[in-house]
């Protein structure tokens, strides 16, 4: 009588690791893909929420297109608190002038939003 010994032979193993290898060369780059464009609609999120702050905070104290608002001017009246981009610190947003869009690291939100752009935006930011 022959007795069979039960388990996985070699080449089985090897095609279901094979097959996991394809799965995930196929899923990690939409992973990244998925993180960068969460990170990039934050970022644009944050510069509408400045700007909607700026134009509310112009309105009240009667500023003129000219004017300036610091992070100061701007919180926690007109925003709860400064954002923090999904990379860096508050310090990479700035409001500018209300003639002038907020930036984050020198990209407005149209930067990121132009397809023409929007490569270069993202690079540039560091996102």
């Amino acid at each position: 009588m022959k007795s069979k010994s039960s388990g996985f032979t070699l080449v089985e193993i090897m095609i279901v690791v094979l097959i996991i290898g394809i799965l995930l060369a196929i899923a990690v780059p939409n992973f990244v893909k998925a993180r960068q464009s969460s990170r990039v609609q934050t970022v644009v999120g944050n510069l509408k929420q400045i700007e909607a702050a700026k134009e509310q905070w112009a309105m009240d104290t009667g500023a003129s297109s000219s004017a300036s608002p610091t992070n100061a001017d701007l919180t926690p009246t007109f925003l709860k608190k400064w954002p923090s981009g999904p990379v860096g610190d508050g310090t990479d947003y700035v409001a500018n002038d209300m003639a002038t869009l907020p930036t984050f690291k020198g990209q407005d939100s149209d930067d990121f939003q132009n397809p023409a752009s929007k490569a270069a935006a993202i690079a540039a930011a560091g996102l």
